[in-house]
């Protein structure tokens, strides 16, 4: 069975390198309409990409990736749990 990452990415730091870049982005797209104008509003995409959609898509990732390898789900009769996984 293949386990699924949902928006983890592979490590911590490059996952907070990609929300300093996306909202980075996102936060120079509008601060920097008075110095560009118009034409600074293409950082939106760069940092809608980089938070892969919306920033709520990438604090979840945060979290998924901070818990990853630290949680384990278990499912039996058609009941989950969710437990911490055993060390060793």
């Amino acid at each position: 069975m293949t386990e699924q990452r949902g928006f983890a990415s592979t490590s911590l730091p490059r996952h907070l390198l990609r929300g300093g870049l996306g909202f980075g982005a996102l936060i120079g797209s509008f601060a920097l309409i008075p110095a560009l104008g118009p034409a600074s509003l293409l950082l939106l995409p760069v940092g809608l990409l980089a938070l892969r959609g919306c920033p709520t898509c990438w604090t979840i990732g945060l979290i998924q990736t901070i818990s990853q390898g630290r949680l384990q789900r278990s499912c039996t009769d058609g009941r989950c749990e969710l437990t911490t996984r055993p060390r060793g």
